[in-house]
C-alpha cells in the first residue's frame, strides 16, 4: 500500500470521529442522544473499542464457490459466520477478518480446542478464538468460514486443492461484489455493510489457507497472518522424494469431514491414485497443491502483505513450508513481517510472555494494512526471533542479515572442520531404516548403518541463523538410497522441550482479550515454556533420495559403483551451539523417525575429500577455524530424545 493510500483511508475516520464529538457539544441533549452513535476511533495508532461486542449482528450466509467438488449436480456453497458490529452497514463500512478453516466441527482451534456454538437460529453465539472478542469492538467483522466438505458447508475436501482453494477465495470475491451469497432462507445476501479489504489468518490448515488465497492474487485480501502454515503440500508430505506418510491426503480429508463416509469416498479414492506415493515424486497432484509456484497459486501474484509466524522446530508443517515463502515473498518485494519461534506447533497467542504483545502487534497490523492507519508497524525491523527459552530478540529481516555460510567438512578420523579431507578419503554406511537416537548414540563408535564427525570444544557461542545445505559425493551398490544428514550439538544444557506437550504447559491462570457475552468469553488460560536439559540436541535434520538429487518430477538412478554429487537444503534453523559444546554432522539412511519408508539396503559411499555442510553462521568476520579434538569424541553411550506426542502428526 502506498504511503498516500493509508492517509486517504484514515481521513474518513478521523473525520468521524471530530464531527461526533463537536455534534454531542453543540447540540441540545436530545439531539447529543440521536446522533452518539459510535464511529471508528483511533488513539496512538490503534482503533478503539467503542462498538458493543454484546450487541454486535451475529448472521450466517452461503457463498456460491465456482466448483462441485461433490460431484452432484450443483456448485458448491461455503458457509460463512459473521459478527459485526451493530452499526456497520451501508453508512459504516467496516474490513473483515477471515479464519477459514476444517476444523469447526471436529479438533476445534485454538490451544483449549474450541468449536462453534450455535443458537437455535442457527447463528453462532461462540467463535473460536479470540478475534471477534477483541476485534469487532473495535471496527472490524469477523468471519469464521467453514472450509468446503467440513462442518456446515457443502463438497468435498480436497486437502490443499482446487475445491480449498477456490472456495476460500470465492468469500473474498462475495465481499466484493463478485460472488453471489444466500441467507439461510434462501434470500440473496449482499455484503453492503464491509469495505471488500479482508484478511485472512489462521494455524496451520487455516493459515495454509490463508497461503493459498493470497497465491490466486484475488482483489480484496489485503493481508495474511498464516501461522505454522503450508506453502507447498509436497514439503509437508515430501522431502527431496522421501515420503513421510502414506496416503496422507485422503487420510487428512476423511478426518476433517464429518459426513458419512461414502459421501466424499470417490474424492478420496482419487487422491490416493494421483498423489504419486509409489515414487515420491513431485506431479501435478503436487503442483496443484503448491503456492510458490503451482497450478493455481504462485508467490508472484500475492497482493497482499504478508506477517507470517512459524517454529524451527515444527515437525508437523515443517518450518521448510515458511522459509521457501518467506524468500519468495522478500523476492517479489511484498511488503512482510516475521516471527520466528523454537516450540512445536505452537500459535503466537501461546508464546510464553508474549501474548500482550501478539496481540497488540496483529491489532496495529490489522489496523494499518484493513482501516489505513498509519502507526508505523510497516517501518519497524522485520524480525522477532527466539534464542532461547522465552528469550527474543528484534532484527532487520530473517534469516540474520550477516549470517556467513562456513563450510564444516568431515574427515576419516571421525573430525569436522574447515579442512577438506585427504584425497580418496572414504566413509560407507548402509541405507537402513534407523532412529534418531540410534544415529546420535556413541558418535565416536563405527555404527553399519551411520557415519558420524565432530569438531571439537567451540572456544565462543556460534548462532546458526537459516538454512544449512548437505552437499556429498557419493556412490551406491544399487540405484538409489535414501540419505539423512543431522547437525547436532552436543553438550549439556537447557533447551526449550519442544518435544512435549509443542513446547508449552498450560496453566490453570486466565487473562482476558476483549469484551465478552456469557456464551463467548475471550479468556484463555496462559502457558510456560517447557525445558528440559539433555546432553545433545539434533538442530537441523535434511532427507533426500538419491535418485531425485537432479529434479524432484523425475528421478534418476544413480549408477552402481558411480560417484555423484548429491546436494539439498535441510530444514531451516535458528539456534546458537555454546562455548564449549561440540558440532556433529551425522550422515546416514533412512530416518525412521519422520519417514515411513523402509531402507534400500544400499552400501553409500562418502568420498569425504568432496563432501562437506555449509552452515550459516552469524558472524562479525568469516569462521577461521574450528577446534579438534585428539582423541575421538563419543558423546553420551545412548540419548532417549522424546518422541513428539502421537498426535503432533494431526495436522
Amino acid at each position: 500500500m502506498s504511503s498516500l493510500r493509508p492517509a486517504l483511508v484514515a481521513l474518513p475516520v478521523t473525520l468521524a470521529v471530530t464531527l461526533a464529538t463537536t455534534t454531542v457539544t453543540a447540540l441540545p441533549a436530545r439531539a447529543a442522544t440521536l446522533t452518539a452513535v459510535p464511529a471508528i476511533t483511533v488513539e496512538n495508532g490503534r482503533t478503539q473499542p467503542v462498538f458493543s461486542y454484546a450487541d454486535a449482528v451475529r448472521e450466517h450466509v452461503y457463498v456460491e464457490s465456482p466448483v462441485d467438488s461433490d460431484a452432484d449436480g450443483a456448485l458448491d456453497k461455503v458457509r460463512v459466520d459473521i459478527i459485526r458490529p451493530k452499526e456497520s452497514g451501508p453508512g459504516l463500512k467496516v474490513p473483515v477478518i477471515i479464519d477459514e478453516s476444517p476444523y469447526y466441527d471436529n479438533s476445534g482451534r485454538g490451544n483449549e480446542g474450541e468449536r462453534k456454538v450455535y443458537d437455535a437460529a442457527g447463528n453462532v453465539v461462540k467463535f473460536p478464538l479470540f478475534y471477534d472478542n477483541y476485534f469487532v469492538p473495535r471496527g472490524y467483522a469477523v468471519l469464521n468460514v467453514d472450509m468446503l466438505g467440513t462442518t456446515k458447508s457443502d463438497g468435498c475436501p480436497d486437502v490443499g486443492g482446487r475445491a480449498d482453494v477456490l472456495g476460500g477465495k470465492a468469500v473474498i470475491d462475495w465481499l466484493n461484489g463478485r460472488a453471489k451469497a444466500t441467507k439461510a432462507d434462501g434470500s440473496p445476501a449482499v455484503a453492503d455493510w464491509t469495505t471488500g479489504s479482508a484478511a485472512m489468518i489462521g494455524k496451520s490448515y487455516d493459515g495454509t489457507l490463508a497461503n493459498a488465497v493470497a497465491a490466486t492474487g484475488v482483489a480484496g485480501l489485503k493481508t495474511i497472518v498464516p501461522i505454522s502454515a503450508i506453502s507447498s503440500w509436497y514439503k509437508y508430505q515430501r522431502s527431496n522424494g522421501v515420503i513421510y506418510n502414506y496416503d496422507y491426503a485422503s487420510w487428512l480429508a476423511n478426518y476433517v469431514d464429518t459426513d458419512p463416509e461414502a459421501k466424499c469416498q470417490a474424492v478420496r479414492d482419487r487422491m490416493d491414485a494421483e498423489d504419486g506415493d509409489d515414487t515420491g515424486d513431485y506431479n501435478a497432484f503436487w503442483a496443484e497443491r503448491d503456492y510458490i509456484k503451482g497450478l493455481l497459486g504462485d508467490a508472484s501474484k500475492v497482493r497482499a502483505s504478508v506477517f507470517a509466524v512459524h517454529t524451527v522446530n515444527d515437525l508437523n508443517v515443517r518450518p521448510d513450508n515458511f522459509s521457501t515463502w518467506w524468500k519468495a515473498l522478500a523476492d517479489r518485494g511484498v511488503p512482510r513481517k516475521i516471527w520466528v519461534g523454537q516450540t512445536q506447533h505452537v500459535d503466537p497467542f501461546d508464546f510464553e510472555g508474549r501474548r500482550g504483545l501478539w496481540v497488540d502487534t496483529l491489532h496495529r497490523w490489522f489496523d494499518h494494512y484493513l482501516h489505513g492507519v498509519r502507526n508505523g508497524i510497516a517501518q519497524e525491523p522485520r524480525a522477532d526471533v527466539e534464542i532461547g527459552p522465552a528469550q527474543w530478540i528484534t532484527q532487520r529481516d530473517w534469516p540474520a542479515p550477516l549470517a556467513l555460510k562456513a563450510s564444516l567438512r568431515p574427515a576419516a578420523d571421525g573430525s569436522l572442520g574447515l579442512r577438506p579431507a585427504a584425497r580418496n578419503s572414504t566413509a560407507t554406511f548402509t541405507d537402513v531404516a534407523m532412529s534418531e537416537n540410534d544415529m546420535v548414540a556413541d558418535v565416536g563408535t563405527a555404527h553399519p548403518g551411520r557415519v558420524a564427525f565432530t569438531t571439537g570444544a567451540l572456544p565462543l557461542d556460534l548462532r546458526l541463523s537459516g538454512t544449512p545445505t548437505a552437499d556429498l559425493r557419493v556412490k551406491l551398490d544399487k540405484p538409489t538410497a535414501n540419505l539423512t544428514a543431522l547437525l547436532v550439538d552436543f553438550g549439556e544444557s537447557a533447551r526449550v522441550d519442544w518435544r512435549r506437550g509443542q513446547g508449552i504447559t498450560t496453566l490453570t491462570e486466565e487473562d482476558c482479550w476483549g469484551e465478552s457475552t456469557a456464551a463467548d468469553d475471550g479468556c484463555y488460560r496462559k502457558v510456560v515454556t517447557n525445558v528440559a536439559t539433555r546432553p545433545l540436541e539434533i538442530v537441523a535434520r535434511g532427507w533426500i533420495d538419491v535418485q531425485n538429487r537432479d529434479s524432484l518430477s523425475q528421478a534418476k538412478p544413480l549408477p552402481a559403483g558411480t560417484y555423484g554429487t548429491v546436494k539439498w537444503l535441510t530444514l531451516p534453523q535458528d539456534y546458537t551451539f555454546r562455548k564449549g559444546h561440540r558440532i556433529g554432522l551425522v550422515i546416514a539412511g533412512t530416518d525412521s523417525t519422520y519417514t515411513a519408508e523402509s531402507g534400500t539396503g544400499a552400501t553409500v559411499t562418502v568420498d569425504l575429500s568432496r563432501s562437506s555442510v555449509a552452515v550459516p553462521f552469524v558472524l562479525g568476520t568469516p569462521l577461521a577455524d574450528v577446534p579438534q579434538d585428539k582423541a575421538r569424541f563419543h558423546g553420551p553411550d545412548r540419548v532417549e530424545l522424546p518422541q513428539p506426542e502421537e498426535g503432533f502428526t494431526f495436522f
